[in-house]
């Protein structure tokens, strides 16, 4: 039987699509790109470009791989392969907006939980998006901490040493994210009860991020954050 809401000590969070717009993020530089070279970029197309070549072998961390990427799908978006518009996508995640509802929620969960972030940024743009969010965690981890990237086990295993060391484990943690194939389904495979917020609920596709090998089922399902939050504060009271 799933774990109530009220039962749990952490929640960790994947960063980069379920807190912070990053599919928005891309698309806005990318057509900013685009009308300054006199070229009409489909944004939904762009995004499938960008999770092909996003996930290369000689991929490097993120957001910093963003240059690679964009010099890799400049040509088939018709866009100037020049490394410096490339470096003003790389740049550009400094300004990534937050989900409307993230913030509000993230303050809200906050009252009840530690809030323990995992991303696969490195640190410097997590910075910016703690910012963004209100810098609502208590602990952050990124892939600068961790030396890789989920969904390798050893990212979350250095999570579950961390709340170890605070004399809690891994079920204690609800882990909360919109990727399937970087969060939901590895954090099934480890035992962890997990909560998929489905922010492309209304649209077709896995947009930005890689489609996983096959569906995991969560434990916990929304579409968006102020849901959990809402869902979290009702159970509290039942």
């Amino acid at each position: 039987m799933t774990k109530g809401l009220p039962e749990f000590k952490y929640l960790t969070f994947d960063v980069v699509g379920t807190l912070i717009d990053f599919e928005g993020g891309l698309k806005t530089s990318l057509i900013e790109i685009g009308k300054q070279a006199g070229v009409e970029v489909d944004g939904e197309e762009a995004l499938t470009l960008y999770r092909q070549a996003r996930y290369a072998e000689d991929a490097e961390l993120f957001p910093d791989d963003l240059v690679r990427v964009y010099l890799a799908i400049a040509p088939e978006l018709g866009l100037p392969a020049e490394k410096h518009f490339g470096e003003k996508l790389r740049d550009d995640a400094r300004q990534w907006k937050a989900f409307p509802d993230s913030a509000a929620a993230l303050a809200r969960l906050a009252e009840r939980y530690k809030l323990v972030a995992m991303t696969n940024a490195r640190r410097w743009a997590f910075e910016y998006f703690s910012k963004e969010l209100g810098d609502p965690f208590y602990r952050g981890f990124t892939a600068d901490d961790t030396g890789t990237e989920k969904p390798d086990p050893a990212f979350f295993h250095q999570v579950f040493a961390f709340v170890e060391s605070e004399g809690a484990s891994k079920d204690d943690i609800l882990h909360v994210a919109q990727s399937q194939y970087h969060d939901i389904g590895i954090s099934r495979e480890l035992g962890m009860t997990n909560c998929w917020i489905q922010r492309r609920h209304a649209q077709k596709g896995y947009g930005g991020t890689i489609e996983p090998a096959e569906f995991t089922r969560p434990d916990y399902h929304f579409t968006s954050m102020a849901e959990l939050a809402a869902a979290a504060e009702e159970a509290a009271h039942a």
